[in-house]
């Protein structure tokens, strides 16, 4: 393993312990188990090559490390040899729905995420104690490594000592959560805590977490891992197999379970050719992104080959692979090649690990070459064709990530989208308020704003700031502008958020980043930032001109997320672009702009300048790529991280073995998931005339269903904390209180974006039926629970995308929902409505609540059969209308029906831990 790993590890009092999942001597195919020599060292490992089965090499490189996963943890109860020949027969089964388990190597977490599954293992403790159990058997099995990168919020910017201030604020502002996770540091085995300030959960994984090849006491398996973020996925650009998962999923790995899934499809996709001189990583990555979404590849793998791969460095592949979620597929792998190996050395990892992690992936034939000599692998249906030559600049927005636009046409649309009806490219304005503009005062100076006008302009995300080329390219395209005179407007919010401090290194020996500040992308913080929606405020005098005259004001950010909401309430229009063209658009100042024929700017001499008179050539970026990158750097950098910050280091947590609960906390609250959990499940009530809280569209994302952002002033939740004596300065973002199950409860259904078909305006409310009052969903929900009245939730197509929030399925089951019936879900939601035990329903193709004549006061029946579901059992919902309809149960596995009988998939692993 990486020597930098166990020298992080040592902070842990030794107790990184990695249990293997099962033993050998139980293995039935113990026959494969050989010996590796690499150099005087003698390893073992499984191999692929001993089963003697011609149909591995066909295998997509994906199916393999499934395969191989399968075959070294085999022991005929949790893994079968049925499942090992299922996997090998994937040529068959892959459209077949075949259910296989899956034991990753590993689970990395970031806070937002990271910190509730810490306080379910900490309430677990204490309910294994209550039943009779030992609490020290909820303990990771598994390496558990967690990224504090949430946090960090844009509070201030422009100045070069924003990163200093911002962090300060992180830490105070954040001072409970980061006690609790000090806590969990010390109190679980196999548990690693990157400190706030490190940097990006996916960035710090790809250079410094990741091992591709695990040695676990000289045995050899590829890595593998489950996130708590979606974006997990960026790892699959290094050949790591790894993907997106909720928190509840996630904890059950934690605590030795397999992963239940369907062996997925694999869909192929072949590039060639070169990216043109003016395209980059972030216009092919919207590109493929348009493309897959258009092929429909949600719960499927998708595996990159062919020529131009290679002409991708690997930090390009990251890109790509980071936006999975965007464009719906579970992986989007890149297989280990010479430029894997290439990239472990560029980022300090040893040479001895290198060379028996390329020997190994070689012997087990893991290791992709493009000389001829190895045939393509066989996948599932047509193969995708992309010839990178034809990539162009391009954005996607203004309101989902998968709608690209090209740079030449972005003005054309925005202009169209203002006046279209309201949808995903429209705002629905009217003819007479097209020309609106405002004017403010800013520092004394007054300006205008317009329909357009740029207010957020951020260099942000694992996506890019993980890519030298980008970097570099938006650094001397600022150097080139600051050159010939041009500024950005100062009233604009402009950032940047590196994903780990090995950027702010390269940036200084390149000289480049006095450039970037002179235009005010002065370092902000580590952390995900603007991408997230930690974007802070825009001035005061800003947000009142654009609330004055309700103007579609944009962000520019170079992230993978731009739902409406998402990125700052007052920005409407937020496109994803490159960072050359994040530092553009500041420039700008406005998206309603065409750059081929309008200047970008003028200099002192009022000479107009063009995009093209500043943009940096492909040779000039490479060159600085080669010159100012190395080694040395990562390992300064991480050697760094791993000593710990002194705030980190200074900070004082209890030493007891179970959690101290404090009452008085806003933070970290005792959760009641587990309070009324017997040793034996009780039988799944039926649904009796449960009212719908909410009557829903297309796309619903989890950031509808639970926010990240700022709280509300006028919201339950705030109101929670007024009760508490916190003043609003002080109320943080959801995000950051997702440790209290209180706020998260009132913080569900709290976006201001969300449309509830049951109220005539947007925004985060329902109707009472029996009343007919018009409340807070929460409150709604709670005058429900106190009345005994079951809920539902009525939703249309993709019910549940974006990120993996385990909290969009702990909120709605706080607020008493007991199932939602949707036209189709999102994946990894789907499995977290599961692990909850609200149970996901779908309509039958072609029906919905439209056709179906459902407005939402109706109530309805459902016969659970005491929770005696089968997979894919279409089941009659009875509304009181007189409509009565088959739903489809999404229990889309044995294991699944069976979580959902003991009302959750934590329920299930507490149960079985306890009686043990």
């Amino acid at each position: 393993q990486n020597s930098l790993y166990f020298l992080f590890s040592n902070m842990h009092r030794g107790k990184n312990i990695i249990r293997p999942f099962s033993s050998a001597v139980r293995n039935p195919f113990q026959n494969t188990f050989k010996d590796l020599n690499v150099g005087s060292n003698t390893f073992h490992y499984y191999s692929l090559k001993a089963l003697n089965d011609e149909r591995v090499e066909r295998l997509p490189y994906s199916i393999r490390i499934l395969l191989e996963c399968a075959l070294r943890n085999c022991d005929e109860f949790a893994i079968k040899g049925s499942d090992v020949e299922n996997i090998l027969n994937w040529e068959k089964n892959n459209t077949k729905d075949v259910e296989i388990p899956f034991k990753p190597a590993r689970v990395i977490l970031q806070d937002f995420t990271g910190v509730p599954a810490v306080v379910d293992l900490a309430a677990m403790r204490d309910a294994t104690a209550r039943l009779g159990g030992d609490p020290d058997k909820i303990n990771p099995a598994c390496p558990v490594d967690l990224v504090i990168d949430h946090s960090v919020q844009v509070d201030h910017s422009r100045t070069e000592d924003a990163y200093l201030k911002n962090e300060e604020i992180e830490f105070n502002r954040n001072y409970e959560r980061f006690e609790f996770l000090k806590w969990g540091q010390d109190a679980f085995n196999n548990f690693l805590i990157v400190p706030p300030g490190s940097g990006i959960v996916h960035q710090v994984n790809l250079e410094y977490l990741a091992r591709v090849v695990f040695n676990n006491e000289n045995l050899l398996y590829p890595d593998s891992l489950v996130g708590t973020d979606s974006h997990t996925t960026m790892i699959n650009g290094l050949g790591v197999t790894g993907w997106g998962v909720g928190g509840i999923e996630a904890e059950a790995v934690m605590l030795g379970q397999a992963i239940s899934m369907v062996l997925p499809q694999v869909v192929g996709f072949n590039l060639t050719g070169e990216l043109p001189p003016t395209a980059t990583a972030t216009d092919l990555v919207l590109t493929c992104t348009q493309m897959l979404r258009q092929r429909g590849v949600v719960g499927k793998f998708v595996e990159f080959f062919g020529p131009g791969v290679e002409k991708l460095s690997l930090q390009d592949r990251a890109t790509i692979s980071n936006m999975a979620p965007e464009y719906g597929a579970t992986m989007g792998f890149f297989p280990v090649d010479s430029r894997s190996m290439d990239y472990l050395r560029q980022t300090g990892r040893s040479e001895e690990h290198v060379k028996y992690t390329e020997q190994y992936l070689r012997d087990q034939g893991l290791f992709r070459t493009y000389d001829g000599s190895q045939q393509d692998p066989i996948f599932t249906g047509d193969v995708m064709e992309l010839d990178l030559t034809k990539v162009e600049p391009c954005l996607s927005g203004p309101k989902r990530p998968h709608d690209r636009v090209t740079l030449s046409d972005l003005n054309k649309e925005f202009t169209e989208g203002l006046s279209s009806p309201v949808s995903f490219k429209g705002f629905g304005l009217e003819a007479d308020k097209l020309k609106d503009s405002a004017e403010f005062t800013h520092n004394g100076e007054k300006y205008n704003l317009d329909h357009g006008s740029v207010v957020i302009a951020a260099i942000t995300s694992c996506t890019n700031t993980s890519n030298p080329d980008v970097l570099l390219g938006a650094a001397l395209l600022a150097r080139n502008a600051v050159e010939k005179g041009l500024k950005v407007k100062p009233y604009i919010k402009t950032s940047l958020s590196p994903g780990s401090g090995v950027v702010r290194e390269y940036l200084a020996e390149a000289g480049l980043q006095e450039y970037l500040n002179q235009l005010g992308f002065t370092i902000a913080g580590y952390g995900c930032m603007t991408c997230i929606g930690n974007s802070g405020d825009i001035p005061t005098e800003v947000s009142d001109a654009i609330t004055s005259k309700d103007l579609v004001a944009s962000a520019v950010l170079s992230g993978n997320r731009n739902f409406e909401g998402r990125v700052h309430p007052l920005t409407r229009a937020n496109y994803l672009a490159s960072p050359p063209l994040v530092v553009a658009y500041a420039l700008a100042g406005n998206v309603n702009i065409n750059f081929d024929t309008q200047p970008i700017g003028t200099t002192d001499k009022g000479e107009e300048v063009f995009l093209r008179d500043i943009w940096p050539t492909r040779e000039e970026i490479r060159e600085y790529v080669s010159k100012f990158i190395n080694a040395d750097m990562y390992k300064d950098i991480y050697n760094k991280i791993a000593a710990g910050t002194d705030r980190w280091n200074a900070l004082q947590a209890s030493t007891a073995e179970e959690y101290e609960w404090k009452e008085e906390s806003t933070y970290i609250h005792d959760p009641p998931f587990f309070k009324d959990t017997t040793l034996e499940p009780t039988p799944i009530k039926s649904i009796s005339s449960a009212r719908c809280l909410l009557n829903l569209g297309d796309f619903i994302t989890t950031d509808h269903i639970s926010p990240a952002g700022k709280i509300a002033k006028n919201s339950p939740a705030a109101r929670y904390l007024q009760e508490r004596g916190i003043g609003e300065g002080d109320f943080n973002t959801y995000g950051s209180r997702r440790g209290n199950d209180e706020i998260m409860a009132r913080g569900t259904f709290a976006n201001i974006r969300l449309i509830n078909k049951m109220v005539d305006q947007v925004g985060p409310t329902t109707i009472h039926v029996p009343s007919g009052e018009e409340l807070a969903v929460f409150d709604a929900a709670a005058r429900y629970q106190q009345e005994g009245t079951d809920t539902i939730v009525l939703a249309g197509q993709e019910y549940g995308s974006g990120s993996s929030r385990d909290w969009a399925a702990k909120g709605p089951y706080l607020q008493g929902i007991r199932a939602v019936i949707a036209q189709s879900f999102e994946r990894i939601h789907r499995s977290n409505l599961v692990g909850m035990g609200v149970l996901p329903m779908q309509f039958k193709e072609g029906e919905g609540a439209d056709s179906l004549g459902l407005d939402g006061t109706e109530s309805f029946d459902i016969d659970l059969n005491g929770g005696d579901l089968k997979v894919g059992q279409e089941i009659t919902v009875t509304a009181s209308n007189g409509v009565t309809f088959q739903a489809i149960v999404r229990l889309d596995t044995d294991v699944e029906v069976e979580y959902y009988k003991h009302g959750g998939i934590l329920q299930y692993v507490l149960r079985k831990l306890a009686s043990e």
